[in-house]
């Protein structure tokens, strides 16, 4: 079998067929992450697999490899469009004559404060935004430049797609220099006065299902306030992290490309934002239910915060290791590294993904969500490669 996984020989005690069978009657039990966690404190797993259906989780924090493709359609007289702004902000002129890609960290320098981020909130709020293209002019594309304001209404296709989000775990980010420094995980004071962490705990996707088993291609989930899918392996999706006892790697892991139509979401759950001294980045809410199959996949949704670990990383020094720590400890607003107490933020918001969560639930209960079963599972024995730099080429042809 081409696709084989670690489980495959697993006694399913369920079947989609049978848990979307029950969603359609209204009988199915469902319950967020947090709720099963709770639960999990007085019942066996055996029993969670016994009672529950399904499990809903959320996470809403900055995901940078994030953007939407857009189709203009052709003006007449028609351009090939080889450079092309939008709001100022110059995005992808790479894909044919009409088509471009804006990605979340695409920016004017002139106002690093708006990016491609923002315009695709803008979008969503059905704003206009000021296109303006030029083409070095073809026979078949005689126009040279284009100026016009476009909206979701005047466009063709508009879909979110994101190479890498939902991260499985992430570091927490401190920092021992003498200086502050600007970065992606928020502002970090010098001598460790701080430290930031993004992951949702215990309502984290991924951690509720740390081998996949039910996240693949195909997989219907909560995204941006409408319906997705999980359309690949996110980039730098990695398998060979260290795990814990429970098995949760320690470390960002495991990751998802997702896909989504544009005109359906909401900036309740897209909103784009800027790190100071840093860059933009959108912030997505991604909501994904996990179907409790058999008593394993009843384990793995028992995780509490106290049993998720992530390793804190010096971003002042050299990304270097200072220890571990776990999210009942973050959460708390201090953990201690090295004998010194320090005082934790999230760069993601627990609230959001608590709403996303309790929204899916809603939805699953009373039959307008149903699962799918995804029709390729996730890639094992994958590790991400560090960029090398070379002088000379390896291969030639």
């Amino acid at each position: 079998m081409a696709f084989a996984t670690p489980y495959h020989f697993i006694a399913m005690s369920k079947t989609y067929q049978q848990i979307n069978d029950k969603i359609r009657r209204g009988e199915a039990v469902v319950l967020t992450a947090e709720e099963v966690s709770e639960l999990a404190r007085s019942m066996s797993p055996e029993e969670i697999a016994e009672k529950v259906d399904v499990v809903t989780t959320g996470t809403f924090g900055a995901m940078c490899s994030s953007g939407a493709f857009l189709n203009f359609g052709h003006a007449d007289p028609p351009i090939r469009m080889e450079r092309i702004e939008l709001n100022g902000v110059s995005v992808s002129g790479g894909l044919a004559a009409v088509d471009t890609y804006i990605g979340a960290t695409d920016s004017n320098p002139a106002n690093p404060a708006y990016g491609g981020a923002h315009i695709i909130e803008d979008l969503v709020n059905g704003k206009d935004i000021l296109l303006e293209a030029w083409g070095k002019g073809t026979d078949c594309y005689p126009r040279r430049h284009i100026r016009t304001y476009i909206n979701l209404d005047t466009v063709n296709e508009a879909y979110l797609y994101n190479p890498r989000n939902a991260y499985q775990n992430y570091n927490v980010a401190t920092n021992t220099s003498d200086r502050t420094i600007h970065t992606y995980m928020g502002t970090l004071l010098p001598k460790m006065k701080n430290a930031s962490y993004s992951t949702s705990g215990e309502l984290s996707p991924l951690l509720n299902d740390p081998q996949c088993r039910t996240i693949g291609l195909g997989t219907r989930i909560f995204l941006a306030g409408t319906e997705g899918y999980v359309a690949w392996n996110g980039t730098q999706f990695d398998t060979s992290k260290e795990t814990n006892r429970y098995g949760i790697p320690t470390s960002n892991a495991r990751t998802l490309a997702v896909v989504g139509n544009l005109r359906e979401m909401s900036t309740e759950y897209l909103r784009g934002m800027y790190y100071d001294q840093y860059g933009c980045s959108l912030f997505v809410g991604i909501g994904i239910p996990i179907p409790i199959l058999d008593v394993d996949l009843a384990r793995c949704v028992s995780i509490r915060n106290e049993q998720i670990e992530t390793t804190v990383v010096d971003y002042g020094n050299g990304n270097k290791v200072l220890g571990k720590t776990n999210y009942a400890a973050l959460q708390s607003g201090e953990i201690e590294v090295g004998g010194q107490r320090i005082r934790t933020a999230p760069v993601s918001s627990l609230s959001k993904a608590r709403e996303i969560a309790e929204l899916l639930k809603e939805r699953i209960r009373s039959g307008r969500f149903l699962l799918s079963e995804p029709v390729r599972p996730m890639p094992a024995g994958t590790a991400t490669k560090k960029l090398e730099i070379r002088e000379t080429p390896e291969r030639t042809y």
